[in-house]
């Protein structure tokens, strides 16, 4: 089964144009390097859902907050932290 993760978008890192960038999102403290292009409309400071290295969409905090809590209760997010560097 795969799973998208809530994150925060903390920085616009890299911008091509209006529709290829990427950005550095936080999970919960965790930052990863993710590409933004499926989510031309995402500013820093939303909370988008992350699958395989692409925000897929943009989501409301609240929702991000209790999703991502449920995966730390089943303990799904140990693999976030094993690629740090990434």
């Amino acid at each position: 089964m795969c799973l998208s993760i809530p994150g925060k978008l903390i920085e616009i890192t890299n911008q091509l144009d209006d529709v290829f960038r990427t950005g550095k999102v936080s999970f919960d403290g965790i930052l990863k390097e993710v590409s933004l292009t499926l989510v031309p409309e995402a500013n820093v400071g939303d909370y988008v859902m992350v699958h395989v290295g692409a925000a897929i969409s943009i989501i409301d905090e609240a929702e991000a907050t209790k999703t991502f809590d449920l995966l730390k209760q089943l303990g799904k997010l140990h693999d976030l932290d094993i690629a740090e560097g990434d």
